[in-house]
């Protein structure tokens, strides 16, 4: 199999408080509240047409401070390492982010948002609305609880999702780097 060469460009840059990976909300539930902006280059800014009459977006973003993809990891709930597939971790063959952030308005080529977990000064790819309907699975229930009442193919062991802990107050925090 002979891969194409696929090029993308940023759209924007995504604002927020984090300057370093350490310390920084791991994944969107575990910021809740916290506030950045959308910078889009105003070359996109007709596409925001009647994007303020949803409550959240989508974010797709590269992972611009992440080393070579590694296919074997240590994921951060986690202790063990496991296939770079199995995990959510940011040093993969293509760095591209995912984030569902809640939308707090638009004012020309900025764009308000809110629960952010990504670092200041990301590129981003692109974005869509998010549409309950089309986007939640409710006949799966919970991806973690579903999965962590399987056992692994490994007799005697269970499925790192098993193993996780439940997030608190708190949240879930990057205590290492990528």
């Amino acid at each position: 199999m002979t891969p194409d060469e696929v090029t993308l460009r940023p759209i924007g840059l995504i604002r927020t408080p984090f300057e370093r990976p350490e310390g920084m909300p791991v994944q969107p539930m575990a910021a809740r509240g916290v506030r950045g902006t959308i910078e889009l280059d105003p070359a996109y800014v007709e596409g925001l047409a009647d994007l303020d009459g949803f409550s959240h977006l989508t974010l797709l973003y590269h992972f611009h401070r992440v080393g070579g993809a590694r296919l074997t990891v240590v994921p951060f709930l986690d202790d063990r390492p496991h296939g770079l597939f199995a995990t959510r971790s940011p040093a993969r063959p293509n760095p591209i982010g995912l984030s569902t952030v809640h939308l707090i308005g638009i004012s020309g080529s900025t764009l308000e948002i809110e629960d952010v977990d990504i670092l200041d000064g990301t590129p981003l790819l692109d974005m869509k609305p998010y549409v309950a309907p089309l986007d939640d699975r409710p006949e799966r229930g919970s991806a973690g609880t579903r999965v962590a009442s399987r056992t692994s193919r490994t007799p005697g062991r269970t499925t790192a999702s098993a193993r996780l802990p439940a997030v608190g107050s708190r949240g879930l925090y990057l205590t290492r780097p990528w």
